[in-house]
């Protein structure tokens, strides 16, 4: 009656240790379970001791060119690559309400704008509502109300000298129609 259990618990999530492949982030927990319970995951230890022969080839052959890529290139579970998306502002225009727009901005964080700053700009400037809100991605957006599309991109490129117009794309029948 008086054994008791003790479980050990991941470090980075706080998930036991079989649970953390369904955690939030998978990644940031490999390094402390191949460290902490090797034997539980071995296709970790077997992904890694290739990486690190992959690394060895490539970096004799090429030099410190195969660090930065790997930093670039970032895997998703199930050994996927997810390449690095290119930063981009996509302005999308959303009626509603027979006459009334909505105005979306999203992207600027990419290019280091915060974006409470940038809605506050942008409800001056354009005389309207313009707030940040949490897009269906679960990444912030701004948006303002009204129908801006034909003044922003110069807004956008006045204001934040960073952003070039080959960045600024619109977004028409659901594809992606540059601005310039």
């Amino acid at each position: 009656m008086g054994d008791k259990v003790q479980v050990l618990y991941c470090a980075v999530c706080s998930l036991p240790p079989e649970y953390c492949e369904f955690g939030p982030d998978f990644e940031k927990c490999k390094p402390w379970l191949l460290e902490n319970v090797p034997d539980l995951y071995p296709e970790l230890a077997r992904e890694r001791a290739e990486q690190q022969l992959q690394g060895l080839t490539v970096s004799n052959e090429k030099g410190d060119s195969s660090k930065t890529q790997e930093e670039d290139v970032k895997r998703l579970p199930g050994g996927k690559i997810k390449k690095k998306e290119k930063p981009a502002v996509v302005v999308e225009r959303v009626t509603r309400n027979k006459r009334k727009c909505v105005t979306t901005i999203k992207g600027l964080d990419m290019f280091g704008v915060k974006l409470g700053e940038a809605s506050k700009k942008l409800g001056k400037k354009f005389a309207s509502g313009a707030s940040v809100v949490k897009g269906p991605t679960e990444k912030e957006q701004i948006d303002v109300q009204g129908d801006i599309l034909l003044d922003i991109v110069d807004f956008i490129t006045d204001t934040w000298q960073n952003i070039p117009e080959s960045a600024i794309f619109f977004m028409e029948d659901g594809k992606k129609v540059s601005a310039g």
